[in-house]
């Protein structure tokens, strides 16, 4: 149970900036679990989605970078909410699954080439003796834009993605899940996607793009 208690490379939760994070955001609460749904709430909302900017690198998944940066994906979202438990002593890993995203915007299916998300990420923590899935990506407001139902977290219950939007159409299929992790497992991640996004990188910059601005647009198209 340590190794999920301890500060590794990417999961820096003894950074000062990761723990005065989650003291300000989850200090003094009157348990683990209301601790952990304090964090949640403050990472899912407090840091904006941003596929765009998906860094793959240890560098741009850092716990302490993502909060600086005040964006980041499914992943460093992820890590950075792992951090945050673990701050507090709260045994926290990282998850991760391949789900179909049937919503995305026009600049990614060009760039990926493919309606399947390799690595989705998201925290698992261990709250009053059991394992409970954490997905603290899409920030409210984010999902208003894209009619989605917000992901609610308890501390009791599995918050993964609903297969639904708001309007009844499909939005994510949870097609298998790869397992949880101390720290983000890299090379296994940077192979997968070598072979499944082979296209990666000799495209379109997305650097310079905006997420949600093209979310709105092709919302009023």
């Amino acid at each position: 149970m340590s190794e999920y208690l301890r500060p590794t490379e990417i999961v820096d939760s003894d950074h000062p900036r990761i723990v005065d994070f989650a003291g300000q955001a989850g200090g003094g609460a009157a348990s683990a679990r209301d601790a952990a749904v304090k964090l949640y709430y403050a990472v899912r909302d407090g840091i904006r989605y941003d596929p765009y900017g998906a860094g793959t690198d240890a560098a741009s998944l850092r716990a302490s970078n993502v909060l600086e940066a005040g964006r980041g994906w499914c992943v460093s979202k992820a890590v950075l909410l792992a951090a945050a438990c673990r701050a507090l002593g709260i045994p926290a890993r990282l998850g991760f699954a391949d789900v179909r995203n049937h919503l995305s915007t026009e600049r990614m299916r060009r760039t990926m080439q493919d309606d399947v998300f390799y690595f989705h990420g998201y925290t698992s923590i261990q709250l009053d003796g059991r394992w409970v899935k954490a997905t603290p990506a899409f920030n409210v407001e984010l999902c208003e834009k894209l009619r989605l139902l917000p992901l609610e977290f308890d501390g009791t219950e599995d918050s993964i993605y609903h297969p639904f939007d708001a309007d009844g159409q499909r939005h994510m299929e949870y097609l298998g899940y790869r397992g949880e992790f101390a720290d983000v497992p890299l090379e296994e991640m940077h192979r997968v996607f070598r072979e499944k996004y082979p296209q990666l990188g000799l495209g379109e910059d997305l650097s310079a793009a905006d997420f949600e601005r093209d979310i709105e647009a092709e919302s009023r198209s």
